[in-house]
């Protein structure tokens, strides 16, 4: 039996020469402060970070799951989930719990509706909840762990959830409609109020997930924004997740999910009453959960107050808009749908899309590409504000070099034309092994400016058979996580 490349250390090394290595390591990583990452990484500002740092490391050790040892910790999640829920116009009877960030915020939820079918709709044996194409795949996560079926539901062309189609959807199984608020891909709100309509007509559970807009809407609203009525005022509306990591500015792992009623959140809850270790519950997935991130939200909200957030979004609105009003200008670009607030994906009919992210990538600017269509996405948020002028710049230095290359562009289609003809003609075995060793390049993981290439991703999002597409990324992942 071979040895495994890394082996369990004899002896503890040397603080500084442990601090020395992670330095070294981080030094590959891409770079958030300089204002070239949209997305993946929130910074409220030196000040405030720094107080946020210090309640973190203050609870660093604390422990979440047992409430009457860590007082305070069940204090700071109380005040945290109240705090949002107001933001959320909730009323008193709300309830709700703070996670490690929107994937378990979304996977309480669902779980919740199972449950919640268990007892009032004791007759389904196959629950099914609705949501549209563009929701987080974290629906599509949970559903899968807690053997619940999702349907889904197409788009209106200004790409929010149509209504009807929804209706039309419903049937004997359904336990909930879910909607976004806004959709990640492009940024819109989905017809919370009709569909709540749809929902209470049926006697379903409606949960909005506010992730990426929970704590930035309410801000955006205030600052004179059109935002239509996405939160606890839309009658209908049972639970909502937010993300305090995010637009929030918190630390890692932190979110929130807010119930509309405590017999609601109940279904959330495990409880175990028979194992000799003693009576187990526990509000959310995990057992142990770390204090830290919990003290740290909290820290955030006080820290930053109405006042700061509000001056933070009104920023970070100038700044999108700004950025929006330079892509539609350049000929043949156009920004995808009507966002309502600092998330938003653009294209062009002109241009390949995916190279003219290569190019912004290799200058250092880090942008998600979609598919179905082919787009580029952004998040903008404070620390991108002041970089809009640089950003503006790049992006018309890279339609430029990608008008001077057309040969690289033609090429690029060429390649992306043969793997879907390939795809079509190709035994599917034969197939996977081929693209998956021309996709492990696709994410060489040196940090700075790694991402799927444009080719690589033209391909997988051209495939057909979407199930090709699933092995290639399971073999990717694979690689990627292996030593």
């Amino acid at each position: 039996m071979n040895k495994p490349k890394i082996e369990f250390p004899q002896k503890g090394m040397d603080g500084d020469d442990i601090i020395s290595r992670l330095k070294e390591l981080k030094a590959n990583d891409a770079s958030w402060r300089n204002g070239r990452m949209f997305g993946y990484v929130y910074h409220p500002g030196a000040r405030e970070a720094k107080t946020i740092e210090q309640a973190y490391q203050l609870f660093f050790a604390d422990n979440a799951l047992n409430p009457s040892l860590f007082a305070s910790l069940k204090t700071l999640e109380n005040e945290t989930v109240a705090m949002v829920a107001s933001l959320l116009h909730a009323t008193e009877d709300c309830a709700g719990n703070m996670t490690t960030g929107g994937s378990e915020s979304i996977l309480v939820a669902v779980k919740t509706a199972r449950d919640w079918a268990k007892r009032h709709r004791p007759y389904i044996r196959d629950p099914e909840i609705i949501a549209p194409v563009t929701i987080h795949p974290a629906f599509s996560k949970s559903a899968d762990m807690v053997g619940i079926h999702i349907r889904y539901a197409s788009l209106n062309p200004d790409k929010r959830v149509n209504p009807t189609e929804v209706e039309k959807l419903i049937n004997g199984n359904t336990i909930m409609i879910t909607v976004s608020a806004p959709c990640y891909p492009y940024g819109v709100i989905d017809p919370v109020e009709e569909i709540a309509t749809i929902a209470l007509k049926y006697e379903l559970l409606m949960h909005v997930d506010c992730c990426m807009g929970g704590l930035m809407l309410p801000f955006v609203e205030k600052l004179g924004y059109p935002v239509p009525p996405f939160d606890f005022r839309v009658r209908g509306v049972t639970s909502i997740s937010a993300d305090v990591h995010k637009y929030g500015y918190s630390s890692k792992g932190s979110s929130v999910t807010i119930y509309r009623t405590h017999e609601l959140r109940k279904f959330q809850y495990f409880v175990f009453s028979d194992w000799p270790g003693g009576l187990y519950a526990s509000p959310t997935m995990l057992g142990t959960r770390s204090g830290a991130p919990i003290a740290a939200a909290w820290t955030a909200l006080k820290a930053i107050g109405m006042d700061g957030y509000l001056k933070m979004a009104a920023e970070v609105m100038t700044t999108t808009n700004k950025i929006q009003e330079s892509i539609k200008a350049i000929p043949g670009f156009r920004v995808i749908g009507e966002p309502a607030m600092s998330v938003f994906a653009f294209t062009s009919d002109k241009h390949d899309i995916y190279l003219i992210g290569d190019e912004l990538a290799r200058n250092g600017w880090n942008l998600d590409k979609l598919q179905f269509p082919p787009a580029l996405h952004m998040t903008i948020s404070n620390l991108n504000c002041g970089h809009e002028d640089e950003f503006i710049a790049a992006l018309k230095e890279a339609v430029a070099v990608i008008e001077g290359h057309k040969i690289k562009s033609a090429s690029s289609h060429v390649v992306v034309y043969l793997a879907r003809a390939f795809s079509r003609l190709l035994p599917d075995s034969w197939f996977r092994k081929l693209s998956s060793r021309f996709t492990s390049l696709m994410n060489k993981g040196d940090g700075k400016s790694s991402g799927t290439g444009a080719a690589a991703y033209g391909i997988m999002a051209s495939i057909n058979n979407r199930e090709n597409v699933d092995e290639i990324m399971l073999d990717v992942l694979d690689k990627l996580y292996t030593v």
